[in-house]
């Protein structure tokens, strides 16, 4: 029988190119199977094969468990049993026994041919798979076998790999036997089917084409920082230039246009846009706005945002289709941006001013030709004027240091009043509101002052009650919000 199993797996490592060892490993769980059929279903049964006199062992399994939790008396041993054939165990660890190795004759065989099988057939693909992933591509390409479902099954040399309805090229009318390319998007081990999840509209796709397409990426010379896309539609993709005497826009086009136009018949006809990568992250943004010209622009950094003006003759062509210029712009970037035109930046630039002069007139009790200088000179918060350093502030014209001096002195006692007042609003707060994603000491203690003191509190307010008791944004209040409810789904 020994010499018989040995055979076996010869047999079947050589004619399913797959390792002794994965065969041995089949016949271990194939004979525990059958070895289960004797004792019980639940039972826990290993099975140890020699690999090199083909014979085998067979151990029956529990686990060591605390008295008052024995339950399953046939995976399990209660910790004052155990340890009656061994002082030493814990719970934890497994109790083993010796168990009579049964007949592995014809009907044995049988009853593990399926397990075996199986193995076998999951380790050569697997084996397959694994190959496939070494030579490290990123685009298949291959045949569509068959539609399952609307879903496209593509076979690429030995491997089947799966092209999902939505990560199809919208309108793409694929048949069986059309050759495409697409992305290598994942890989899931769990599926029963192909393994390999292909797709068309992930804009790494589009950069691997341009990787193809355009030798001088693989050479260095130029990188392909980002890329957005509308599949089907529209993409942008951000170019950088590594060689000073490379273009890299032109370089992508081609000559006549000939690399893009390959790029572009690949993904159904889609129009893409090339800008210029930048380090500096407004004229990032211009560019990726193009082909609207920008008239001004302004960077909020704590909301890593950007107000872009531009005139009313560009503002169509801002937005684009649908919103589709202006989202793939923040897409590309990275940048949430506002569009506005010039007369709405004034309107808006207005309203802070008012705000802002109506603190600095409040809080630091001056005039308002005072306030209006300060704003025009560029504060905008009192801590701006309390920190500025005192040089920098002498440079203003109509300022001397005394009324600097008292100006410091004025913002920072507000600033001190105002986080003592802070304090004292937050030492009534429920840690957990304290400690909740998104929440800030200063906007704890708005709320606190409010009667908000408890994540519950929070969680039963409303949007508008939140916006109005704290003056954030809407989108802000409503993510506070869902975080506070969270736990209610748990």
């Amino acid at each position: 029988m020994s010499r018989e199993i040995l055979l076996l797996v010869d047999a079947l490592a050589r004619e399913k190119n797959v390792s002794k060892d994965i065969v041995f490993g089949a016949l271990e769980l194939a004979l525990a199977s059958a070895t289960k059929k004797r004792i019980h279903d639940e039972a826990d049964v290993r099975v140890a094969i020699d690999r090199t006199t083909g014979s085998y062992e067979s151990f029956r399994r529990w686990q060591v468990v605390p008295d008052n939790e024995y339950v399953n008396e046939y995976m399990e041993k209660p910790l004052s049993d155990a340890q009656k054939d061994d002082p030493e165990i814990e719970c934890g660890d497994t109790l083993e026994e010796p168990q009579e190795a049964i007949d592995f004759g014809r009907i044995g065989a049988q009853a593990a041919k399926q397990v075996i099988l199986q193995k076998i057939r999951d380790a050569e693909r697997e084996q397959i798979l694994t190959d496939f992933l070494d030579r490290k591509e990123s685009v298949v390409f291959g045949t569509i076998k068959r539609m399952e479902r609307g879903n496209a099954i593509v076979e690429a040399g030995k491997i089947e790999a799966l092209l999902p309805r939505d990560q199809m090229i919208p309108k793409e009318n694929l048949r069986v036997g059309d050759r495409i390319r697409a992305y290598l998007l994942r890989i899931d081990r769990n599926a029963r089917g192909p393994q390999i999840i292909l797709s068309r509209t992930a804009p790494e796709f589009i950069i691997r084409l341009f990787d193809i397409e355009v030798p001088e990426i693989s050479d260095g010379l130029m990188e392909l920082m980002a890329c957005a896309r509308d599949p089907g539609l529209r993409a942008k993709i951000a170019v950088k230039s590594n060689d000073p005497r490379v273009d890299p826009i032109g370089t992508c086009v081609g000559l006549r246009g000939s690399r893009v136009t390959a790029v572009r018949n690949e993904v159904g006809g889609e129009n893409i846009d090339i800008v210029l990568w930048s380090a500096d992250p407004a004229q990032f943004v211009i560019g990726a706005l193009s082909p609207a010209e920008v008239s001004s622009i302004i960077v909020d950094e704590e909301k890593h945002a950007m107000e872009v003006v531009v005139d009313e003759d560009n503002l169509a062509i801002a937005i684009g289709r649908n919103g589709q210029n202006v989202r793939l712009a923040s897409e590309l970037t990275g940048w949430t941006i506002n569009l506005m035109t010039q007369d709405e930046s004034a309107k808006k630039s207005d309203a802070e001013h008012t705000i802002t002069r109506q603190v600095f007139i409040e809080k630091l009790d001056i005039d308002e030709e005072l306030a209006d200088l300060l704003i025009e000179e560029g504060f905008s918060t009192l801590e701006e004027v309390a920190y500025v350093p005192l040089a920098e502030m002498l440079e203003i014209e109509g300022l001397d240091e005394e009324t600097v001096n008292e100006l410091r002195n004025r913002a920072r006692n507000v600033l001190l009043t105002e986080a003592i007042v802070t304090e004292e609003q937050l030492e009534n707060v429920a840690d957990d509101l304290i400690s909740l994603e998104g929440m800030s000491k200063e906007l704890a203690a708005k709320l606190a002052g409010n009667g908000v003191k408890t994540r519950e509190d929070l969680a039963e307010l409303a949007v508008d009650e939140l916006t109005e008791m704290t003056g954030i944004d809407d989108e802000r209040a409503k993510e506070l919000i869902l975080k506070a409810r969270a736990h209610w789904f748990e």
